[in-house]
């Protein structure tokens, strides 16, 4: 091989082969049997070479497709696991949680990120299992517009007596899509972050 082609090549190895047999043992002359032995192994070698090119070209092309398919997400609204929302001026933050049981307390609250405290509590009462979904007007406790910006969300539900907190499912806006090392990625508006599309639940 040359300093270019670092691995086997065919032109290599049967010239690898001649010389063997040109300088072989004649007491001791290589059988048919370990001739075809070693041509088979060259021949599995070569086989599995191919195999992980055309893999890589396969991997290659369906990321490129994802891309483009994840593009045509821009500027629509989706649906992704977190426990944050963007509440945009007169705007509401809208979400949903899945419940694999049925719950005879579902709450949701609403927390300032910068102070941590709630200021908003709903109580979405008894709810059987299965996608419940919510909607924060804005407002606080006190019926007061809360500021535009980023607030956590939080979900409690009463679980065999136990009260057990959720990751709902939050609404938000596709500002533009990306290729990362972990797949391709969605970028969200409004400062929440990136997840990878395989993150996103529903498209609205």
């Amino acid at each position: 091989p040359t300093a270019n082609t670092p691995t086997l090549g065919q032109a290599d190895f049967l010239k690898l082969m001649t010389a063997q047999m040109t300088h072989q043992d004649p007491t001791s002359p290589m059988t048919n049997g370990e001739f075809l032995s070693q041509m088979a192994q060259f021949g599995t070698v070569n086989g599995i070479q191919g195999l992980q090119t055309s893999f890589a070209n396969f991997a290659t092309s369906m990321s490129s497709n994802q891309t483009l398919q994840a593009a045509s997400l821009v500027g629509k609204t989706v649906s992704t696991s977190s426990n944050q929302g963007l509440l945009s001026a007169g705007g509401t933050i809208n979400g949903n949680v899945a419940l694999t049981g049925s719950s005879p307390d579902v709450a949701v609250q609403i927390i300032d990120p910068t102070t941590g405290s709630v200021i908003r509590n709903m109580d979405l009462g008894s709810q059987s299992a299965g996608t419940v979904p919510f909607s924060w007007d804005g407002k606080n406790n006190v019926g007061t517009p809360a500021s535009p910006g980023v607030y956590q969300v939080q979900v409690q539900s009463l679980v065999n007596g136990v009260n057990t907190a959720l990751t709902p499912n939050i609404q938000a806006q596709v500002a533009s899509v990306s290729m990362g090392t972990q797949g391709v990625q969605v970028n969200l508006a409004g400062g929440l972050g990136s997840v990878n599309l395989s993150q996103v639940t529903q498209i609205q």
